[in-house]
């Protein structure tokens, strides 16, 4: 009997352990409901009365996928309130799929909104990949609807103008203003603003040009504009270009007339070259005769020399006597004498009468 008794107290507290037990994890199960709803039912609600489609298993599980539940609750809704899930189908797993991708998902919504407002071809595919590809999409749907004004040349960098030379050699610096609006269907692709100013100051330059004075680029400048704007520059790129205005444009230096100058001092230093290769080409040449002269009179005084040596020979061969030595003597004397009167007897060897 008393057996039977402490078996049955044994068995009451060992229940009432598991009932302690069990009371404990149902306590903590319900705590960490309580938690989760907490957490979630605010966004839960919101898609309830949205009618967003977003369920609250849904939203709990989209933390399990590192997924921010309260971006794709918000872009969701306002894809729903919009009216823009009739046109484009858009998916809580396809935003759930661009928002793992690294893309901004309100603002594509928002760009999707944006265009389909103002009645633009632009879809849900198109806008996640503008999107990935790194541009601002909801930027490129404003300027679609609102074109921009771009500056060329680009105020950041150092040249502040356009320089070109006319025909007539005159320098203009010109400054022009672009007026620009995104093209949706070329934006994945597409050159950016660098290459519309760049293609638009080279189209100024050439048009400058090839005007045949800078008296017409003054007179009618929005000829430069049609000329550039005629010239399909926006093709390629992700803008669609609606006007090119000239802003300014300033008379610079007379360039062609500071190339004439150059090119004059250049000739004239190719004038004065040459002139000094002729003046050292004479010089040479006069060395060169005084040289013939020297060597002339040296073959004279040798030859002079050769005089004594035949009037001996000829004294030995009597061919020559003393009486014809001596009258060739005063005929010598009297030719000396008279050159001396005559005021030519005191000649240099070099030819040259002495003052």
């Amino acid at each position: 009997m008393f057996d039977s008794i402490t078996t049955l107290a044994q068995d009451d507290g060992s229940g009432s352990a598991l009932m302690m037990g069990a009371f404990v994890v149902v306590f903590f199960i319900l705590l960490i409901f309580l938690a989760v709803f907490a957490r979630y039912f605010t966004l839960w609600i919101q898609c309830v009365m949205t009618w967003a489609g977003i369920s609250f298993i849904n939203l709990v599980m989209m933390s399990f996928r590192k997924v921010n539940p309260s971006v794709i609750v918000r872009s969701k809704i306002m894809a729903v309130q919009a009216g823009i899930t009739k046109a484009y189908p858009i998916s809580t797993r396809a935003l759930e799929a661009h928002y793992l991708a690294g893309g901004n998902v309100p603002n594509v919504i928002k760009a999707l909104i944006a265009a389909h407002r103002a009645k633009l071809d632009l879809d849900w595919q198109i806008a996640q990949a503008i999107d990935l590809a790194g541009r601002d999409v909801l930027d490129a749907v404003r300027t679609s609807v609102y074109p921009k004004v771009i500056d060329c040349p680009d105020p950041k960098k150092k040249a502040g103008t356009l320089d070109a030379v006319a025909g007539d050699g005159i320098q203009l610096k010109a400054r022009a203003r672009v007026t620009v609006r995104t093209n949706i269907t070329q934006l994945i692709g597409g050159a950016t603003e660098e290459t519309v100013i760049a293609r638009v100051g080279q189209g100024i330059v050439q048009a400058i040009g090839s005007t045949d004075s800078y008296k017409l680029v003054l007179e009618n400048p929005d000829q430069i504009s049609r000329t550039v704007l005629g010239q399909g520059l926006e093709a390629q790129t992700a803008f669609e270009i609606v006007s090119i205005d000239i802003a300014d444009i300033d008379v610079g230096d007379n360039i062609g007339a500071r190339l004439q100058a150059d090119q004059a001092e250049a000739d004239m230093r190719v004038a004065q070259a040459k002139a000094e290769e002729r003046r050292a080409s004479a010089k040479a040449r006069e060395q060169e005769e005084t040289a013939h002269v020297q060597e002339n009179r040296a073959q004279v005084v040798l030859a002079e020399a050769d005089v004594p040596k035949a009037m001996a020979a000829a004294f030995r061969g009597n061919k020559l006597g003393l009486m014809e030595y001596y009258e060739l003597k005063n005929v010598q004397a009297d030719t000396s004498m008279r050159a001396s009167i005559a005021g030519v007897g005191n000649q240099p060897s070099n030819g040259s009468s002495d003052k």
